[in-house]
């Protein structure tokens, strides 16, 4: 039996995963799925449950690792954005209390690092020669009429360090958003208004290569912005920019395993990285050859 363990097991992401690995024990694979959440898990796919605290507090290692000592994983897979350097950093330790030859599921403590913080993601990219929209420290202004100038046009303020649509505001005019209120830890970057899509990725960690699934979003819970209300799969080459982008962003940051990323076209029709999350999506039921990928990649034969 393979025994896999889920962070963030109650948010969008950990949720969707729980279920793609009952539906699979459904159909005869040997699989047992405990998911770990801030909050009590009622009423969930997984086999198990715990409490742990969120990243940010101190005792998050230590009751990461008594969880993973009581379950023995083969697999620790975490689902939530912020918790991703810690976790690239524990892995290590994670792995020595888990089942023999466990795996923590994410890239290295670099990759994992840059692809949590929105405002290193948009510098990386840019230095690679990837598509990404005009992007700054909200700090490099001192009014919204200063940032709307700067980027000719609507702009995008958001945390640096978020999950999902949290805190996304549009500012179109001036007094669309309150500035002062912010600091160094808000990103600003140019609205891009056109076509949203969700590229869900998953690059090997053994042959680095990359497959893409393109999904396009139908609706958003913001209106404009934020998580996707609805998404479709295209057919396999039906945005092969929108493919291509991903498979050079995942190479450009160095990542590996699951890809969940947020792209947008313009009005020209060129597609743009918004932002990358190192981790499965929420959005990731509609792929779920990257699930897949993770179980044949991952997981190790006992010796």
């Amino acid at each position: 039996m393979t025994t896999v363990l889920v962070t963030g097991a109650g948010g969008p992401a950990g949720a969707s995963l729980g279920r793609q690995l009952a539906e699979r024990r459904l159909n005869g694979h040997d699989l047992r799925a405990i998911g770990v959440d801030v909050r009590p898990l009622d009423g969930t796919a997984f086999d198990e449950t715990a409490l742990v605290p969120a990243a940010v507090d101190p005792a998050y290692a230590p009751a990461m690792r008594a969880s993973v000592a009581r379950f023995r994983p083969d697999l620790v897979v975490p689902t939530v954005q912020d918790e991703l350097p810690q976790a690239a950093v524990l892995a290590g330790l994670l792995s020595a209390v888990a089942a023999p030859g466990a795996s923590v599921v994410l890239s290295g403590a670099r990759p994992s690092g840059v692809a949590a913080d929105k405002l290193l993601t948009m510098w990386a990219l840019a230095a690679a020669g990837i598509s990404v929209p005009t992007h700054a420290v909200t700090t490099d202004f001192a009014t919204s009429a200063d940032a709307l100038g700067w980027a000719g046009g609507p702009v995008v303020v958001k945390p640096r360090v978020s999950r999902g649509g949290r805190g996304v505001t549009v500012v179109e005019k001036p007094d669309d958003f309150e500035w002062p209120s912010t600091d160094a830890s808000w990103v600003v970057q140019g609205f891009v208004d056109g076509a949203e899509y969700a590229p869900q990725a998953y690059r090997s960690p053994h042959d680095g290569r990359t497959t893409v699934v393109v999904l396009e979003k139908t609706a958003l819970k913001e209106g404009r912005v934020g998580n996707a209300a609805g998404a479709v799969r295209l057919a396999d080459g039906a945005a092969p920019d929108v493919a291509a982008l991903a498979v050079s962003t995942v190479e450009a940051l160095g990542l590996v395993g699951p890809v969940d990323m947020d792209v947008r076209r313009d009005g020209a029709g060129a597609p743009y990285v918004l932002e990358v999350n190192a981790r499965f999506g929420a959005l990731s039921a509609h792929a779920p050859e990257l699930l897949d990928h993770v179980l044949d990649d991952w997981v190790r034969p006992t010796p």
